[in-house]
């Protein structure tokens, strides 16, 4: 039975020797004990004492998660974080002395090279870089070199394609606060980032268009956007798996979601400042607008913004703070995924603003599909 493939013991993902209620036994938060019932709900479970105690905290165990990743993507599931860089995983997810050299942790070298020990256990993860400057083809064929051939890239696409008016940012230059020529260019988005990627194209899981949040200067209409959107999507070339992600809860009104689906492409559902918590997007009719996958990011919590959050998690060494209703919204979509026996595929990724590190909350969410 898939349940019992995918069902994990309490404790399961408890490192050696490490307690895993810090407040000792019995001391259960009221947030722990909504988010577990919050991920038991969907499921039709009965809450069960001791693993409620041991929802808080998940500590990430490398072993486990790489046979629990490994299960879920078997059967269409594939969960990872954005980006991947992050020396404050090192104990827990890397190797530190993989990555010394002279005698000293090498920042350069980690960069470089910790995706294949990433590989080694996730089966997916979010390419941001590629957001910030059109991938080359070098590049692509770098990070592929490093990773199994089931392993599979979701990339987000630049944003000069998705940007309407620069930000008053200083890695714009001179363009910073013009209007963007190139937003939604088809002839440029074909040209400059899915050539690159064309020779890697069994490699990529999906394209991410996030859309940052637009103001009135860019559309006076959530319609205007959705207009050019169409125009758009109908002239990129077809076979590859798309998702648009958008930072306007207005925008999430049911003739978007239309456009999505005329085209095959995903909602992503999205966990961000200014957007409604992921469980309440999957309610939203017609939010699921393509029945062959979904994609999920769980970014930050709903009203927190980014730079605060940084200041909060960082260095994203542990869970500092429990999203209980993220949490239970990850673990629905990893169950009603698995549910489907392989006719869907599910792209989850989670981000360390989400709750401080995003390990953690990954060996959470698959914990909690597990509970019963």
């Amino acid at each position: 039975m898939v349940e019992e493939a995918l069902r994990f013991p309490a404790g399961r993902f408890q490192n050696s020797g490490a307690p895993c209620n810090p407040r000792g036994a019995g001391a259960v938060s009221a947030s722990v004990k909504k988010f577990a019932l919050a991920c038991m709900a969907p499921f039709a479970l009965q809450p069960d004492p001791a693993r409620i105690t041991n929802i808080w905290p998940v500590p990430f165990d490398k072993s486990q998660m790489s046979q629990a990743a490994a299960a879920l993507a078997a059967r269409g599931v594939y969960i990872g974080t954005s980006s991947w860089r992050y020396p404050g995983w090192c104990g827990m997810l890397y190797n530190a002395e993989r990555y010394h050299m002279h005698g000293r942790f090498s920042q350069a070298q980690f960069n470089r090279v910790c995706l294949a020990e990433y590989s080694e256990v996730f089966k997916t993860v979010c390419v941001d870089a590629a957001y910030y400057r059109f991938p080359d083809r070098a590049q692509l064929e770098q990070l592929v070199a490093q990773v199994p051939p089931d392993f599979l890239f979701a990339l987000k696409v630049t944003d000069e394609i998705t940007i309407k008016t620069y930000p008053n940012l200083t890695r714009f230059g001179l363009r910073a606060g013009k209007p963007n020529e190139n937003f939604l260019n088809a002839e440029l988005f074909e040209s400059a980032f899915l050539s690159a990627c064309a020779p890697f194209k069994d490699r990529i899981g999906v394209l991410i268009f996030e859309f940052s949040q637009f103001h009135l200067r860019d559309f006076a209409r959530g319609r205007d956007f959705v207009t050019e959107l169409d125009k758009f999507l109908g002239k990129i070339p077809k076979g590859w798996r798309y998702a648009v992600e958008v930072r306007n809860r207005t925008f999430l009104h049911p003739d978007y979601f239309a456009v999505l689906a005329a085209h095959g492409v995903a909602h992503v559902y999205n966990s961000w400042t200014e957007m409604p918590p992921v469980h309440e997007q999957l309610a939203l009719p017609q939010s699921r607008t393509c029945p062959e996958f979904c994609v999920a990011r769980f970014l930050l919590a709903p009203g927190r913004r980014y730079e605060d959050a940084v200041k909060m998690f960082s260095p994203y060494d542990r869970v500092r703070e429990v999203n209980a209703d993220g949490r239970a919204a990850g673990a629905k979509l990893i169950k009603d995924t698995v549910s489907q026996g392989g006719r869907a595929k599910a792209f989850v990724y989670v981000n360390n603003r989400f709750e401080g590190n995003a390990l953690e909350s990954i060996a959470a969410m698959v914990t909690a599909v597990g509970i019963g």
